[in-house]
């Protein structure tokens, strides 16, 4: 097993996609479910994952009215309040629940929630709190994920305070190691776990510890193959790689959309990559703009050399559009066509719900009208055809070297 201690370093505050225990992943339902559980707690258990919180509520104050000592009650309610964001109620509910029994370890555990919940600085106290269900259940996995996700956060907001908002990365390591520790433990108790994988890797990133953050993120994947964040982490790797196309990141992303359908990041990095792919279609248009130029036309012809006669005969003008059609048909219908489906799909939504996408289009409709006015008109001039030439390959390669960091 590795550890997760800090690197030295500067520490890079990195997008860190991972479920804030205020979600409260299933194990909360079953740290308070515990003992005997009335019927009636646990209908509103259902209601709660239904996300039906008025009704559960209601069914939990009936059942209090009943037997106002029904601690598995209060701990539920107090779960409700918590998945409804009304934590100062679900610190009242934890009250009432550990005044009839102090040592319930699934009371507790809601009472850290609630006191995270509630801002101000009595989250801090959560910290005891969870210690204190440790020492009650001290091969409780769960207890120990929370409370390596909340010490690094106590610490550093101490640390910060002390130094004036300021902290430097070697004030971070201490910290960081205890937190690493903990969850180290988590993981022990609790191996095929996710939540403790998830909080074990947010350690390992802030730390800046890559190499350990892709182990947990390759454990998590192993355990939830469609986990949205961590698919999400891998993808954004492979797809930023040095040397892949946007073609194949495209593809990347799309895959990782058909396993999280909701992530925004994956559904950006689509949306970058199809915007990538878009750009290349300028490049065809200025390769027909400059093949006609120099071959069709001899619009810049160097000095001893004789230029072709003009106007150039139909069938040459008819023979231009040859190499065109097949510049096109190769560089980007025979592409466009062999991408997956939902790459296609989200090319064309692209294109509807963004300026640039449009941009691009209009530039390469503009210098393949430029070009095709310059090859199909008999010209007995060159000074319009070089006028056409130099107005369709101007704005277009100067947006190119414009755009070319921008993502649609």
């Amino acid at each position: 097993m590795v550890r997760l201690r800090p690197q030295r370093g500067d520490v890079r505050q990195r997008g860190r996609h991972v479920r804030r225990p205020g979600h409260l992943p299933q194990e909360e339902a079953e740290a308070v479910s515990t003992g005997t559980v009335h019927p009636a707690v646990e209908r509103a258990d259902g209601l709660i994952e239904l996300k039906r919180y008025d009704e559960a509520e209601a069914l939990l104050g009936q059942r209090l009215v009943e037997d106002p000592d029904d601690i598995r009650a209060w701990t539920k309610l107090a779960l409700c309040f918590v998945r409804s964001e009304q934590h100062a109620k679900a610190l009242t509910a934890t009250d009432r629940a550990l005044a009839i029994d102090p040592e319930d370890v699934g009371g507790l555990i809601m009472r850290s929630h609630a006191l995270r919940g509630i801002g101000g600085t009595r989250w801090q106290e959560s910290e005891g709190v969870l210690r204190e269900a440790i020492r009650l259940a001290p091969d409780y996995w769960y207890a120990y994920a929370l409370l390596a996700d909340v010490v690094w956060r106590i610490r550093l907001v101490r640390i910060g305070q002390a130094g004036g908002g300021q902290i430097t990365a070697e004030q971070m390591q201490a910290p960081l190691q205890e937190a690493g520790d903990i969850a180290m433990e988590a993981l022990r108790l609790g191996p095929e776990e996710v939540y403790a994988h998830e909080v074990a890797w947010q350690i390992a990133d802030l730390a800046g510890n890559s190499t350990v953050a892709d182990q947990l993120d390759h454990a998590i994947l192993r355990l939830d193959p469609n986990h949205p964040y961590a698919v999400a982490r891998q993808t954004r790797k492979a797809a930023s790689a040095p040397g892949v196309k946007p073609r194949e990141a495209a593809t990347l992303y799309a895959d990782a959309l058909a396993a999280a359908p909701d992530s925004r990041p994956m559904q950006d990095g689509l949306d970058d990559a199809s915007y990538r792919m878009l750009r290349g279609i300028r490049w065809i248009a200025l390769l027909c703009l400059a093949v006609i130029a120099a071959s069709g036309l001899d619009l810049f012809p160097t000095d001893g050399e004789t230029p072709r006669d003009l106007p150039v005969s139909l069938g040459q003008r008819l023979w231009f559009l040859v190499p065109m059609s097949a510049l096109w048909a190769v560089g980007a219908l025979l592409r466009y066509r062999r991408l997956r489906a939902g790459v296609r799909i989200n090319i064309r939504s692209l294109i509807r719900r963004r300026v640039w996408p449009r941009v691009v289009l209009a530039q390469a409709a503009w210098t393949m009208l430029c070009t095709l006015l310059m090859a199909e008109i008999p010209w007995t001039e060159r000074a319009v055809p070089q006028a056409l030439f130099w107005a369709g390959l101007v704005p277009t390669a100067a947006t190119i070297w414009f755009d070319r960091n921008k993502k649609g």
